[in-house]
């Protein structure tokens, strides 16, 4: 997985192009022990078993939240009965989701490496707008439904409510900021915000779920009074806010110590894209595999507050790793002025875009935009397992080719670039025809892709009606927001 990077800076220091000029010999790749190492799951489950038993688990709670609800539900056949009693489920339903939610960008190491995160992230997603529509609809349920039973209208129903139930106020507030984060997370919107701003933004859902918590203990009928639901329903919470805080705040923060990065050279890879690399101790201890991504935040003004997914280019060799980024935002925009010796925190390494999901001995890797860094270390490591490998590079100007001298050079797959905009060949060079004559076996060999969307998407196409197996085609997103 590749993201969001850095500038198109020009200026090359000495030292950053003798670093990537001339491309790495075989002798000097990592040791194929350190690069092969079998990852497993939770308590060295395989990872089907983790994914099997996250999916149980939230079934199995869903079952016991409406199970709970159902038998403390009251009876009748009122509208006001029927609308709360509705609304009681939504309420419960969405809380309980929240926890849910946590866990999933908790970046538990286990259930990263069963799943992926971009695909945990596309749960997050999808489950963060139902969570929101659940809270909303437990909100006007609860108007609505409390109004039919008082005999009165929703309106005159909310001031009593907020004057009689505990911490309602606070959870109403709570309900905003959930709204807020869940409005700037449709698509629409979000492509006319910056990531900065998206994020101050989606990082007041936390505020949000501590205003909302005290009303759902106290003012909850299925828990108000209650000792033994009140102590379940905080230790619920408590676990995944203690999932949180360990692998989002104090795993990153040990690492810091133990892990201590630098900026080591900084120079531009192409007109769009600039390479970092990093010095630092224990780097062997990361296990990092090719195609795989790190949270980096690098900490000096401008970057300091805010971490971003960027791909490992280079597999770990001597104390050091490179990332190649391309331009697409503020953040890798001026990652090209970064000096050396600047701080840098890394977490992960996340991703399953590795070889451990390769099944066959020929790949056929496909690469285009900021998905040349994922494409590039995967390529190393596969060669180094003694894959037949191909790599096809595509850009819309032969200059925007970042890394392809050291795929065609030094790092031994066959390197295709395919330049030039749709537009102007007058036709798709992706297109199973094209891709095809490229690569003559390549409907026989398993498909890795990383790039633009519409990139990723017309490879998945082509790869399909090519005959490659659903299965034998691999891509991540670009993007964790």
């Amino acid at each position: 997985m590749s993201v969001e990077t850095a500038a198109p800076a020009r200026r090359r220091t000495e030292q950053g192009r003798d670093q990537d000029s001339a491309p790495r010999t075989r002798g000097s790749r990592p040791a194929a022990r350190h690069v092969a190492r079998t990852r497993s799951g939770v308590a060295g489950l395989p990872d089907g078993a983790v994914r099997a038993a996250v999916r149980v688990g939230v079934l199995a709670g869903c079952a016991g939240v409406v199970a709970f609800w159902y038998a403390g539900a009251r009876t009748g056949t009122g509208a006001g009965i029927v609308l709360t009693g509705a609304g009681e489920l939504a309420g419960l339903l969405g809380s309980f989701l929240v926890c849910v939610l946590l866990v999933l960008i908790a970046r538990v190491p286990g259930i990263e490496r069963a799943f992926g995160m971009d695909r945990l992230v596309g749960w997050h997603r999808s489950l963060g707008t139902a969570t929101v529509l659940l809270v909303l609809t437990h909100v006007v349920l609860m108007i609505v439904g409390s109004a039919a039973l008082e005999s009165t209208t929703a309106w005159a129903q909310i001031p009593r409510l907020l004057a009689t139930q505990p911490e309602l106020l606070e959870a109403l507030i709570g309900t905003c900021l959930f709204f807020a984060a869940g409005l700037t997370s449709v698509r629409l919107i979000r492509r006319f915000l910056t990531y900065e701003v998206w994020l101050a933004v989606h990082l007041t859902l936390y505020l949000g779920i501590y205003l909302a918590f005290g009303h759902q203990v106290l003012g909850g009928s299925h828990l108000a009074g209650l000792p033994v639901a009140q102590a379940a329903w905080i230790l619920l919470y408590a676990a995944a806010g203690a999932a949180l805080l360990t692998w989002r705040v104090a795993l990153p923060l040990w690492r810091l110590s133990r892990h201590v990065f630098q900026v080591d050279a900084v120079h531009a890879a192409s007109p769009t894209a600039t390479s970092v690399w990093l010095r630092g101790k224990h780097l062997e201890e990361l296990d990092v595999r090719g195609g795989q991504f790190f949270l980096v935040r690098f900490l000096t003004r401008g970057h300091l507050w805010s971490a971003h997914p960027y791909s490992v280019s280079s597999l770990p060799n001597e104390g050091r790793l490179r990332f190649t980024v391309g331009a697409l935002g503020d953040h890798s925009s001026a990652a090209g002025a970064l000096r050396p010796g600047v701080r840098v925190l890394l977490e992960g390494p996340f991703g399953r875009f590795t070889a451990s999901a390769v099944t066959s001995r020929r790949t056929l890797l496909v690469a285009g935009g900021a998905g040349i860094g994922p494409i590039r270390s995967l390529a190393e490591e596969l060669v180094l397992h003694g894959r037949d490998v191909v790599v096809v590079h595509r850009a819309s100007d032969p200059e925007e080719l970042a890394l392809g001298e050291e795929l065609a050079a030094g790092l031994g797959p066959r390197y295709i670039p395919l330049t030039g905009r749709r537009a102007e060949l007058g036709y798709d060079p992706v297109a199973p025809d094209r891709l095809r004559d490229a690569v003559p076996d390549a409907s026989r060999r398993e498909v890795f892709v990383c790039g633009p969307a519409g990139l990723v998407d017309a490879v998945v196409r082509s790869s399909r009606e090519l005959g490659v197996p659903r299965s034998a085609v691999h891509h991540e997103e670009l993007s964790l927001s």
